[in-house]
Parts: structure tokens; C-alpha cells; sequence
């Protein structure tokens, strides 16, 4: 039944698309996320470079965050009504997550479509890589919402991780560009909130800071209370949770600290990484500080979900299922720095701070009908 649903809306959203498509082309970018309400701090920064460079270019963003896939409201539909008209008279869009509206549709020959996946990297598998296993979708609804189509290119930090977008996308390596988010820029700009942070939250002065920031996954609160009652016990550290917007321990403010702080504001303000499967490794490899991944799940993920990256034969002295033994190795002996150093180097190729700069030069390319 559910699938009959898809492919009636599917063919509905085509029947309106069509006279839409004969609205005139304007200048503009039109913005696309499910992944948030507001703008990410990555798209501000695009949005200005943008500005700067091409000030006559509008700029639409349209965001919308669903946090439950399987509740359609009528609301969500409107606002991919809403999505396809302006499509329909853009001359780029960019996307940072799947959009319905870009992948179902047949659109203008002129228009370009460009993916920013709103992380830097892919740890786990995800997209088309996970269709068809336990945390994915099931092939036949795949089918049906015609997942990670119609992108003209798909940006990716490295040459490593562009082989796995192409199989997360189904595209080919035509279609990638080696670029990075400008996320890079801000890691890398030596500035950090850490004293912010410490008079916000007395009880951590003194401390080492660590940050555990993970991926959204089943049990993960169970996760999270398990490192949390470990080092509960320790003197000398103390545990700030970032955790994924849809995951429960976020729900309960369990672990709130005070002020607002990202997770990449924590990760630049701490002393030590914790992660499991979130590509915010790849972003926490690059600040050169001790990065390690609690994952006593390991083998069950994988199987369930699949991983891009096998962490324990890439790091495998940073990685641990057991919260005291994973202590214990900080307490330990000296961090390999030269492991990790090849881990960011390997995932992300350009380790500077004109990653914003070179975006936002292919993105003005694009609507110069210039690909770089």
C-alpha cells in the first residue's frame, strides 16, 4: 500500500511539474536541505562568498527538516510543491541531502544541479550504498522516489572519499569534483570558544575536555550513558555530549551543558575527540588532537549498516568498545599523530583555509555555463 502511495505522489508531483517548467530561467541559486530549518554554517559562508562575487545572483533557500521519513504531513507536501516551482525557474541547485523534487524530476536541459553533502566525508555507508540493508531504505521504495538522481556534480574532499560517493550517489566520476566544505576553513583558522566555554560551565575548568560527539544510531543513548557514568568516576576529565539532533539524548537534555555550542565549536575548544561512526572524524582529524571512537558495537554496525572506513585496521590503536580500557589508553602512552595525520590526509585532500574560495569560484562557474 505504502508503495502504491509513493508512486501515485510521484506521478502526481510530475503531472504539476510540467507546466512549471515553463516559468523563465532567472538568475538564482536555489538552496535545498531536509537536514535543517536553518541555514548550516556552511551555507552562510557560501551565501556571502556568493554575494561577493556575483551580487546580482538571488539566492533562495528552502529548508526544511523531516525528522520522520515514514510521516508525510500535507504540509511537507506543499512545501515540495512549493520546492518544484522554484526549481522550475532556477538556474542552479544546490542540495545538501536527498530532495524528492530534484531526483523525481525530468527538469530544464539548462539547469544544474550540484550536491554538497552536508558532511565531510562518509565513515559509514549511506545513500544507495545502504538501500536494501537494516538502516536503509527498501529497495523497492528506492525505486520508486528515484534516490540521488539528476546531479550534474557532486563535490568531495578527496579522491578516497569520491569513490564512495559514487556509489552512495550512483554517479560517475565525471561527476566529482575535488573540493571541500568551507567547515575546513573555519577547523582550520586557529580561533576556538574554549574560554566561552569554560565561563559558561565552571565545573570544567581544570579539566581535560573531551568531546564525544556521536552518530545517530539505535542504543546510542546506551552509548552515551556508558561513557558518561565512566567518566563520571575520573578526576581529571570531564565529558561535553554533542549528540545527533534526532537522538534521544538530546530529547531528555540529559546531558546539557550551558551556552550553544556546534559539535565542530566543541571539537576546536576540547582537548580530546571521542567518536564512533560520525564523519565528524574526518573533521576532528584535522585539528591534530588526540581522536579516538567508542564503538561496542562494532561488528553489528557493520553488518547492519556497512562502513566506508574500517577504523580498526586505519586507526586501530584509537579505537575501543570498552569505556575504561578507551581511558586507559589516554591516560597511556603517546597518541599516534603520525596514523592519524595519514588518516586526514587520505580523506581530506586540501588541508588549508581556501576551501570557501574555491567552492564558491566552481559554484559562480557553473552559472557562467564555465565548469572548471
Amino acid at each position: 500500500m505504502k508503495l502504491l502511495v509513493l508512486k501515485i505522489f510521484v506521478f502526481a508531483i510530475r503531472v504539476l511539474y510540467a507546466p512549471m517548467k515553463l516559468r523563465k530561467t532567472q538568475n538564482k541559486i536555489l538552496w535545498l536541505s531536509r537536514q535543517s530549518n536553518e541555514k548550516s554554517a556552511d551555507m552562510l559562508s557560501l551565501e556571502a562568498a556568493i554575494n561577493t562575487a556575483m551580487p546580482n545572483v538571488e539566492q533562495v533557500f528552502r529548508l526544511r527538516r523531516l525528522k520522520d521519513e515514514g510521516a508525510v504531513t500535507l504540509a511537507y507536501v506543499f512545501s515540495i510543491i512549493g520546492d518544484m516551482w522554484h526549481i522550475a525557474s532556477s538556474e542552479l541547485v544546490i542540495v545538501d541531502t536527498y530532495s524528492i523534487p530534484v531526483s523525481c524530476l525530468t527538469h530544464k536541459k539548462g539547469l544544474k544541479v550540484l550536491q554538497i553533502w552536508h558532511a565531510l566525508g562518509a565513515v559509514k555507508k549511506f545513500g544507495l550504498q545502504s538501500v536494501g540493508k537494516a538502516q536503509g531504505r527498501a529497495e523497492d521504495v528506492s525505486r520508486a522516489l528515484c534516490m540521488h538522481r539528476n546531479y550534474d556534480y557532486v563535490i568531495a574532499p578527496s579522491r578516497a572519499t569520491a569513490n564512495v560517493y559514487c556509489q552512495a550517489f550512483g554517479c560517475g566520476e565525471e561527476n566529482i569534483k575535488i573540493l571541500s566544505l568551507p567547515g575546513v576553513d573555519v577547523l582550520l583558522d586557529g580561533k576556538d570558544r574554549r574560554q566561552e566555554f569554560l565561563s559558561l560551565n565552571p565545573g570544567y575548568n581544570g579539566k581535560k575536555i573531551v568531546a564525544y560527539i556521536p552518530t545517530f544510531r539505535n542504543d546510542d543513548d546506551l552509548y552515551a550513558q556508558q561513557l558518561f557514568d565512566t567518566f563520571a568516576q575520573q578526576s581529571n576529565y570531564m565529558l561535553a555530549i554533542s549528540a545527533h539532533p534526532l537522538s534521544k539524548t538530546v530529547a531528555t537534555g540529559k546531558y546539557k551543558f550551558n551556552g550553544s555550542f556546534s559539535s565542530r565549536d566543541l571539537m576546536k575548544l576540547c582537548d580530546v575527540i571521542i567518536t564512533d561512526y560520525s564523519a565528524c572524524a574526518i573533521e576532528g582529524s584535522l585539528l591534530n588532537k588526540p581522536l579516538y571512537f567508542y564503538t561496542p558495537d562494532y561488528e553489528v554496525y557493520t553488518a547492519e549498516q556497512g562502513l566506508n572506513v574500517d577504523l580498526k585496521k586505519e586507526l586501530p590503536l584509537a579505537v575501543f568498545d570498552d569505556a575504561q580500557q578507551l581511558i586507559s589508553a589516554m591516560d597511556g602512552s603517546q597518541y599516534d599523530f603520525q596514523t592519524l595525520g595519514d588518516f586526514s590526509r587520505r580523506y581530506v585532500e586540501n588541508i588549508n583555509t581556501d576551501n570557501t574560495e574555491r567552492l564558491t569560484s566552481f559554484i559562480c562557474s557553473l552559472l557562467k555555463g564555465e565548469e572548471l
